[in-house]
Parts: structure tokens; C-alpha cells; sequence
């Protein structure tokens, strides 16, 4: 039965609150609409206590899967997810969408069951030091010791989450603690509104000193960028200077790839046509581009162009990326005054962004026009490319596919091809599939995972179903870790352990109450996507692919040249 709507014991009296009625009033006054989790007998107090809230508790079947949603869902609104789980066990699932949250820059917060405070100092059932282990992949852990600190925790909890590098944050809350009362009168903490700085006029007039001397500077639009909401910023500034960009794989969709400046996305795990647009660059501007996200190396090799880093925050040091000028503030003001102050457009007449976007569109077209059976990885893209509008969402999990798919498959908005490019997990598509449809519910949204990826956490299909989510997954079956062969055979020549077998995925799917599809060809494909993105269900389909195109492609890119 569903009791998500059932009036729960609370007291209006704040005085009378356990601490568990305190952390759900907390919670409601940060703006959570769902916590997503597995409840635990040291949590129970705190689940039953969200029961007549204006939060909806998510049931999931693995912990890993509630820590995805919560990851996915904060980086499409901007505000913490929440993830819960009970002590032990249930807190080690949380602890990787914990830490691809942490290093993917999206704010998360971790909410997690411990022993009593008589029992954590010693050896104990189920007890081990979470707050010790989740600090290494947070930006802030801490364990509740006495309730009259709930609201500060949680009201520090939710800023450090949201600040101007988003993170995750970790908190224990031991079973005694929960069920406590309060003994002062508590009330949630207000939310504190930060703004984003201005850039200093100073730092933008060092760095137009710069851009004066530039003979061919190129922009590289990071996660930071889309975050910040600097997608128009970053357009004006492109036509208003007349330079290239390219973007991150995070920052796919930030800078619209049919716009006459665009490079595409640069990430890849050899020289792509991308690259080739920094390789005559004598100064790369950086905006929101951070570190984790793919190694400065690949654009800089020589360590030798002059970088300006216009983010919210200082630039990681990096022997490849010695920043010329740092520019600390909000990145669309910042593109727009360092645009007013530069002296010159550049003349490029798009000479190398037309190229690589040739290159590009040439190689997304032979693959759709392609009759070959298992599917090549560019038809894949091609189609659905072609199922999805606009602004639909598509999540591509690590492996070949992913690949393919940050390299070829054309974003238009932020925030609309999802990659894991920090900690670069595998198994987040699914859950983050379902989170996502939460999240933006107006959206068609797309799960695109290898075999090997989607079994990592397939039984989120079964909370799919039972939430009511539609959620489609598109599964590229080669029974095998892709990636890892293709990596093999680059560097070895030969490629071992790697291949598995795989269940009937379509009775899989209907075993969980979703309907299955098998692709037998590759024009059904296209119109089955299209059939199951407009279904209000949950839908698997598994589509053979052919991965030689890895290494042809690897093989094609190491025989390019350029300048172009």
C-alpha cells in the first residue's frame, strides 16, 4: 500500500520534535521534493517521519542506484539530491553516486543511519567509521552527536552542496540520536541566497591585454559553463570575437553543435578532429573548464599556450595548464565584459571549425546511412539523434558507447547528453534515467548503456515500474567490456577476460514489468525509439553492435594530420 500520503506522528510543537521529525522539517525547508533509498531498522524513525511530508520517499533496490538518482537529479535543477540509506552495508552502497557526484561537480547530500552513540567508540555490529570514509569523496562529513545541532548540520549541509564548486556532503545520524527529542525549541535554519561575484575589472582588462596579442585563440566551454547558465553568454561572445569552441564532455550542449563556431566536444581517448582545433591555438580560453574533467595534456602538450580560466573558483594546478590570467566570478558576466573589453574580432573565417564540423557530420552520415547488422555505433548515434528533440534528455553510461556518443551525437542545450567524465562510473544511466524524468517530467529521456553497464544496476528497472517513472533504456549488446578491449588492442595488440554472456533481455525487461524490444535489423531501430520515448512505460530495447568500427576509428584518427 502506498502510504506516501499518510499523516505521520508530528507534533506542531517544536519543542516536542524527535530528531527525525526535526531532519524531515529541515529537509522540507531546503526545497527536497524526494529522497531516494532503501529504509534500515536504525533509520526507521526517519523514514516513517517523511509519511505526511511534501516529500516523496523513493523506494530503490540497491543504494547505489538511489545515490545515482540523487547525483543525476542535482545536476538537472541545480539543488541537492538527496540520497538515504541505513549504517554499514547500506552506507557503502551510497559511497560511489556519492563520489561521482563529488568529482562530476553536482551537489549531493548523503544521509545515512549509524550505531548508537554507546557503541560507535568500540568494536560493534554493523559499525564502521562512515564519516571517516565518505571525507575522502565529500566536501564536508560529519555525524549528528546531540539533536539541537540538526538544523545548523543540515542547513551547512545543503550551502556547502550548492557553493561555487558543487560537491557532495555526507551525514550520520546514529540510531539513539534519531529518536531523541529535541530538548530546546528548533526550527529549520533559513536558506541563505548566494550570488555570484562580478569579475574584477582589473582581472578582465589583464585579460583583453592578453587576447590583444592573440593571433588564433579557441574557447573550451567546461561543466562549470553549463552550470552556470552561460550558454548565451558564451554564444554572444563567440560572434562578437569570431572564435571556434569547443566544449568538454561534460559541457556538451552548452555551445549548440550546429552553430557555425562550433568545434564539438574534445575528451576522447586519442587525438580526435576536435583536438586539431587547439593545435595551432596560441591562447585557449577556458570557461568553466575544470581539471578532472579530461587531462589538459591533450589540448596543451607543450605546456606552452597562455590560458585564461574564467570560472568560480581558482584553477587546479596543472603543469599543462599554467593559467596566464584567472578571472573569479559568475561566467556569463565574465564573457560579456572580457567581449566588450577585447580590442578586435579574430579573423579566422572558420577555416578549422568548418573542417572538423565536415569531418564530423560526414562521419555521423556514413553511419546513418548504414545497412550493416549488428549495428555500427554511428547508425546508433545517427538514430537516436533523430528520436530525440532538442531539448529531450539522453544519459550515455562509461564504456564504447559513450564514446561514440560524446563524440558524434550533436547536443543543442546544456544539460542534455549526461556523461560521467569525473569519476567515470559505470551503471549510472539507469537510475539517473529515472531521476532525470523526475527531475524534468515535460522531457522524453533516454538511458543508453552497454550490456555490461546495464546489468551493474538493471533491477532499478522493477522501481521504475512500480514508481511509475517512464523511463526508456536503449542497451547496446556486444557481450563484452567494450572499452576495455578496444583499450586493450591499442596497447597490447591481443585483448583477454573480457567477454560474458547476457540474459534474454526482453523477457528480462517483461520478468520486471516493462515491455522488451529486440532489434533484428537496422531500420527498426529509429521507429521503435520513437514508439517507446512517447510510451507512458518502461521500455528495454537491445540492439546488437558492431565494435570493429573501435579500432578502425582509432586507426583513422592516428593516419589524420593537420593543421586544417
Amino acid at each position: 500500500m502506498d502510504t506516501r500520503s499518510a499523516p505521520g506522528p508530528r507534533d506542531s510543537d517544536a519543542t516536542t520534535d524527535d530528531v527525525a521529525h526535526m531532519l524531515v522539517r529541515c529537509l522540507e525547508a531546503e526545497g527536497v521534493e524526494y529522497v531516494f533509498g532503501i529504509p534500515g531498522e536504525e533509520n526507521i524513525h526517519f523514514v516513517d517521519a517523511l509519511n505526511g511530508s511534501g516529500i516523496r520517499y523513493v523506494l530503490v533496490r540497491h543504494e547505489q542506484g538511489a545515490s545515482f538518482m540523487a547525483e543525476i537529479y542535482g545536476r538537472l535543477t541545480g539543488r541537492a539530491g538527496v540520497c538515504s540509506a541505513t549504517l554499514g552495508p547500506g552506507a557503502i552502497n551510497l559511497l560511489l553516486g556519492t563520489a561521482d557526484a563529488m568529482t562530476n561537480s553536482t551537489p549531493l547530500v548523503a544521509l545515512a543511519a549509524q550505531g548508537g552513540l554507546n557503541r560507535v567508540h568500540k568494536e560493534s555490529h554493523q559499525v564502521i567509521d562512515l564519516v571517516a570514509m565518505f571525507a575522502p569523496v565529500t566536501q564536508w562529513a560529519a555525524q549528528v552527536l546531540i539533536p539541537e545541532a540538526v538544523p545548523e548540520m543540515v542547513r551547512k549541509a545543503f550551502k556547502t552542496a550548492v557553493s561555487e564548486r558543487p560537491g557532495a556532503v555526507f551525514l550520520a545520524v546514529p540510531e539513539d540520536i534519531e529518536a531523541e527529542r529535541c530538548g530546546l525549541p528548533l526550527q529549520p535554519l533559513p536558506r541563505d541566497v548566494v550570488h555570484a561575484d562580478t569579475p574584477s575589472p582589473s582581472q578582465i582588462a589583464r585579460a583583453a591585454e592578453v587576447l590583444a596579442t592573440a593571433r588564433r585563440p579557441v574557447v573550451l566551454a567546461g561543466h562549470g559553463a553549463a552550470r552556470g547558465r552561460a550558454s548565451e553568454a558564451l554564444v554572444r561572445f563567440a560572434e562578437r570575437l569570431n572564435v571556434p569552441v569547443a566544449t568538454t564532455f561534460h559541457g556538451k550542449g552548452v555551445f549548440p553543435d550546429d552553430h557555425p563556431n562550433a568545434l564539438g566536444a574534445v575528451g576522447f581517448m586519442r587525438h580526435d578532429y576536435s583536438n586539431f582545433g587547439f593545435d595551432t591555438a596560441d591562447v585557449v580560453i577556458c570557461a568553466g573548464y575544470e581539471v578532472q574533467e579530461f587531462d589538459p595534456v591533450k589540448i596543451n602538450p607543450e605546456g606552452d599556450k597562455r590560458i585564461l580560466h574564467l570560472h568560480r573558483f581558482p584553477a587546479e594546478v596543472d603543469a599543462h595548464y599554467a593559467v596566464t590570467v584567472g578571472v573569479e566570478g559568475d561566467i556569463g558576466p565574465t564573457l560579456d565584459a572580457l567581449a566588450d573589453a577585447a580590442p578586435r574580432a579574430f579573423d579566422d573565417e572558420g577555416r578549422t571549425g568548418a573542417r572538423i564540423r565536415t569531418l564530423l557530420a560526414e562521419e555521423l552520415e556514413r553511419g546513418r546511412g548504414s545497412e550493416a547488422f549488428p549495428m555500427l555505433p554511428q547508425r546508433v548515434v545517427a538514430d537516436v539523434r533523430a528520436a530525440l528533440g532538442r531539448e529531450d534528455i539522453v544519459l550515455a553510461d562509461t564504456g564504447a558507447g559513450k564514446m561514440w556518443m560524446a563524440r558524434l551525437y550533436p547536443a543543442y542545450e546544456p544539460n542534455t547528453c549526461l556523461l560521467s567524465n569525473g569519476l567515470s562510473t559505470m551503471g549510472f544511466a539507469l537510475p539517473g534515467a529515472i531521476a532525470a524524468k523526475l527531475a524534468r517530467p515535460e522531457r522524453r529521456v533516454l538511458a543508453v548503456m552497454g550490456d555490461g553497464a546495464f546489468l551493474m544496476n538493471a533491477q532499478e528497472l522493477e522501481t521504475a515500474v512500480r514508481e511509475g517513472i517512464p523511463t526508456t533504456v536503449l542497451v547496446l549488446v556486444d557481450q563484452e567490456y567494450g572499452l576495455i578491449t578496444w583499450k586493450m588492442e591499442l596497447e597490447l595488440g591481443r585483448h583477454s577476460h573480457t567477454r560474458f554472456t547476457n540474459p534474454d533481455f526482453v523477457t528480462f525487461a517483461e520478468s520486471f514489468g516493462a515491455r522488451g524490444h529486440l532489434i533484428t535489423a537496422p531500420g527498426e531501430l529509429l521507429p521503435t525509439l520513437e514508439r517507446a520515448l512517447d510510451d507512458a512505460a518502461v521500455s528495454v530495447i537491445a540492439c546488437p553492435v558492431d565494435y570493429a568500427e573501435n579500432l578502425r576509428l582509432t586507426d583513422r584518427l592516428g593516419a589524420l594530420h593537420g593543421p586544417f
